[in-house]
């Protein structure tokens, strides 16, 4: 009993590294930038799709891979979110229409094994944080997420900052995507999957707060491993969520929320 139980929660802490990985783009479109990207599962499987086929023709291995591909996941990212900016905010119609948007981009594509996930997610998450508190541009996607007129008036675009932040959320999705596929085998329709889980992390773990971020996604991954493990899988997305909202009743804005 004892061993199962340490087994289930080395096991939760090391999924929720992962899903660390595949929810630190969300708390930056979303919980900066208040984009509401649903189609962020979407690239986290192109991203595993990439590196496989990377893995398969040339044999590279799929961490190497996700690195490797970050560059072009930034102009997608960047290029989507001109389009965004372009068909929506600009407008000031990113409520609903701008989440349909992003559902429509979703549907156009569907223990040892997982410490070098774990250990990326946690070195991607940490790089993040230096970046946005250590950097200019990191600085000022802080400030965009805060007030874009103050960074207007200090002659920095706003909509370029969000821009350089919406490729940043696009590319962290190719690397956990490479870690997704060490984890687990990998089809389109895989990414609904993951749709409510990055969403909850993020408004668990606090808007925009990458610690909080971190913390929450490591409690999910224990809550969900322990419950896979003493009462079976099918329960385990109710019991995360509702540990969701039992967080969310005692602390409306998230475990470290701003």
């Amino acid at each position: 009993m004892m061993d199962l139980l340490v087994n289930a929660i080395a096991s939760g802490i090391l999924l929720g590294g992962f899903y660390a990985a595949v929810t630190v783009g969300v708390a930056i479109s979303f919980g900066m930038l208040d984009i509401g990207n649903l189609a962020h599962p979407a690239f986290i499987i192109l991203g595993s799709f990439t590196a496989y086929i990377l893995n398969q023709r040339y044999g590279v291995d799929p961490i190497v891979a996700g690195i490797v591909v970050i560059p072009g996941f930034l102009v997608l990212g960047a290029v989507i979110y001109q389009a965004y900016y372009w068909a929506f905010e600009r407008r000031g119609e990113h409520g609903l229409r701008g989440l349909a948007f992003f559902f429509g981009l979703l549907f156009i594509t569907e223990p040892l094994r997982m410490l070098v996930p774990f250990i990326v997610s946690l070195s991607m998450v940490a790089i993040l944080q230096v970046f946005l508190s250590r950097t200019f541009i990191g600085r000022a996607i802080l400030a965009v997420s805060q007030d874009s007129l103050a960074l207007r008036l200090m002659a920095v675009n706003p909509t370029n900052i969000k821009r350089v932040a919406f490729a940043v959320s696009i590319a962290t999705a190719a690397l956990a995507g490479s870690c997704l596929i060490i984890i687990q085998p990998v089809e389109p329709s895989i990414g609904r999957d993951y749709i409510g889980r990055v969403f909850a992390v993020c408004v668990m773990g606090g808007m925009g707060s990458f610690p909080g971020m971190l913390i929450a996604a490591l409690t999910l991954g224990v809550v969900e491993s322990l419950t896979s493990t003493f009462y079976g899988p099918s329960w385990s997305p109710a019991v995360a969520f509702g540990f969701l909202l039992l967080t969310l009743g005692f602390r409306p804005t998230g475990i470290m929320g701003r």
